[in-house]
């Protein structure tokens, strides 16, 4: 079993790329069946936005890869509210 705060402390990879997503900015969570549905992640890893959550990227559960002891493997490519972003890290 994994705790949500073990989540939030992994770096979020895309499986594509290689591209750093940066760590987990929110949970989404289905109380009813106990289970994750996704994750948030920031669009862009630049400057400090702590208060803008429209600037998160929403990765459904089916899409994680798999979820190592330091990072979560994502595919991107299948997620529809990903535009192009820059590749720089």
């Amino acid at each position: 079993m994994i705790k949500t705060s073990d989540l939030r402390a992994k770096e979020v990879i895309d499986v594509n790329t290689g591209q750093r997503l940066g760590l987990i900015t929110d949970i989404d969570i289905d109380l009813v069946e106990g289970k994750i549905k996704g994750i948030s992640v920031p669009k862009e890893d630049k400057g400090f936005k702590f208060f803008l959550k429209g600037d998160d990227v929403y990765i459904p559960w089916e899409e994680i890869s798999r979820i190592g002891e330091d990072v979560i493997l994502v595919n991107v490519n299948r997620v529809n509210n990903i535009s192009n972003t820059n590749n720089e890290i």
